[in-house]
């Protein structure tokens, strides 16, 4: 049955799920590397490790995962995929209690969570266009990216006042439970899900797996905004650990001082999201792409001049400010034409082998930029990575053609 915003009753419950495990997901920003930085001393080094270790072997591991989540039922799959990452994170908690904690129990969490996020997106976003109809795409991702941007702003700066009152883990728990709940919420749906594609016969297993990739390959501007993703989500990732080290450690600022300085800007992602409809159908879904995907990557080496104090505060404040409002603009226009683009049954697979590909070179940048760091200092490796992030904007520029978007 329809509810009143014309997206349903079952798009309601599925919101409210995805809002919960947002929500916890933020609360725990840099939960795992906090942990590691505060009781367990770890190095700038190490936490760019910890960061690549799971990026690459979430990817590894996730790469046989394309054709399992294509061809199975996708709401059982994002279910289990919450249960997962409820009981791996609940492991953490349990250690500290124990005086058990380790760098090694963080890493292996940390590769278990990323491998249940790859299956849930793979899943999500094929359920999503099944739930959904059609013309109503871009209105139901703008409202998922408005919750990352609520949640963002919500959730580290509370998230860093849990830490300073209750402890380290605090945030890890929430975190889990918020997954519990999610499980719960995708349940509740009541729609029939669709059968899923059936198993091409007579191919081999690795052109199943590598079907997503082809996809992508074989059209041109899917193939350019893959690349330009990729590319702009590794170099602004890469430099989370060395900032997190830089503010928290080099220049003092607290966990909710932290928190602040990502949380508060995530304002202009909520904004974004909300404009990113009427601006499509004012100017078109191209002019948004190029437009906005150009503007999002102009901020990042801002960060590099992030000094102690009030000042250096809003110096982040207004860098990530500028920043999250082009991506929030930009991202449910991408999302949006991802999913329209493939054929149903590659959907899944497309969306597995841009996740994978996503986590895979951004954990390789994360770990170059961890050496660079180690070589260079962590403000000279910012400043690179923001000088590379403008040099992204030349895989927009062949972008050509427009489709018209339904509103």
């Amino acid at each position: 049955m329809a509810g009143g915003d014309g997206l349903g009753r079952d798009f309601g419950r599925l919101q409210a799920a995805y809002a919960t495990s947002s929500l916890g997901t933020w609360l725990a920003l840099d939960s795992l590397p906090l942990i590691a930085v505060l009781v367990l001393d770890a190095s700038a080094a190490q936490l760019s490790w910890m960061a690549a270790a799971a990026g690459a072997a979430g990817a590894l591991l996730a790469v046989p995962l394309g054709p399992f989540v294509e061809f199975r039922a996708k709401r059982p799959l994002m279910v289990r995929a919450d249960l997962v990452r409820f009981l791996v994170l609940m492991s953490v908690p349990a250690a500290y209690l124990l005086g058990l904690l380790s760098y090694a129990q963080l890493l292996v969490v940390a590769v278990v969570v990323a491998v249940s996020d790859i299956v849930f997106v793979g899943a999500s976003g094929a359920h999503l266009k099944a739930l959904v109809p059609d013309r109503q795409l871009v209105r139901a991702n703008g409202r998922f990216e408005t919750i990352i941007w609520v949640s963002t702003a919500v959730g580290p700066p509370a998230g860093g006042a849990l830490v300073g009152l209750l402890g380290p883990v605090a945030t890890v728990v929430l975190n889990a439970v918020s997954y519990a709940l999610s499980a719960l919420g995708i349940r509740a749906i009541a729609a029939p899900e669709p059968a899923p594609p059936v198993r091409e016969s007579g191919g081999s297993r690795m052109a199943q797996v590598a079907a997503g990739w082809r996809v992508i390959a074989a059209d041109r501007d899917l193939r350019l905004l893959f690349a330009n993703t990729v590319l702009v989500n590794a170099l602004i990732m890469a430099t989370a650990p060395l900032l997190l080290h830089l503010m928290l450690h080099d220049l003092g600022f607290t966990p909710l001082e932290y928190g602040l300085g990502f949380g508060v800007p995530c304002l202009g992602g909520i904004v974004g999201a909300r404009l990113s409809r009427p601006l499509v159908r004012r100017f078109g879904e191209r002019r948004i792409l190029l437009g906005f995907g150009a503007a999002r990557a102009l901020w990042l080496v801002g960060l590099a001049f992030v000094g102690p104090g009030t000042g250096g505060l809003l110096v982040v404040m207004a860098t990530e400010m500028a920043m999250i409002t082009c991506v929030g603009v930009f991202n449910p226009v991408l999302v949006t034409y991802r999913m329209r683009r493939p054929p149903r049954e590659t959907l899944a697979r497309v969306l597995t082998a841009w996740t994978i590909t996503g986590r895979a070179v951004t954990a390789a940048a994360t770990a170059l930029w961890g050496v660079l760091a180690g070589l260079a200092g962590g403000r000279a490796a910012i400043a690179v990575a923001g000088v590379l992030l403008i040099g992204t904007i030349a895989l927009l520029l062949p972008l050509t053609g427009s489709q018209k978007v339904s509103m």
